[in-house]
């Protein structure tokens, strides 16, 4: 399988990159790092994550973000990466 990140989502990565850079020199890197090493386990696990709103929901192990995805043939497409603390509103109207 293969893994595409659409730029929805390369642009959450950046503005989660930004806050946490912004919170300690680092931090922003080690964020990165985690969320990309959460979504290259999609090569293993793509499909068992439960549905929200139409896509797969993938919690992120260290960083308080959910990794939202669909499976169509052999691409898992990443369609968005944000942040659990945003009122689940805004989550729910920025992914339909």
């Amino acid at each position: 399988m293969t893994i595409q990140i659409l730029d929805e989502a390369k642009g959450d990565l950046v503005d989660g990159f930004r806050f946490y850079e912004g919170q300690s020199p680092g931090l922003g890197d080690y964020f990165l790092n985690s969320l990309f090493s959460d979504i290259d386990s999609l090569q293993i696990y793509a499909g068992i994550h439960p549905l929200q709103w139409g896509y797969h929901r993938l919690l992120a192990k260290r960083f308080p973000f959910a990794v939202y995805y669909g499976v169509e043939d052999d691409v898992i497409r990443v369609h968005a990466v944000l942040d659990c603390r945003r009122n689940p509103a805004w989550i729910h109207d920025r992914l339909t």
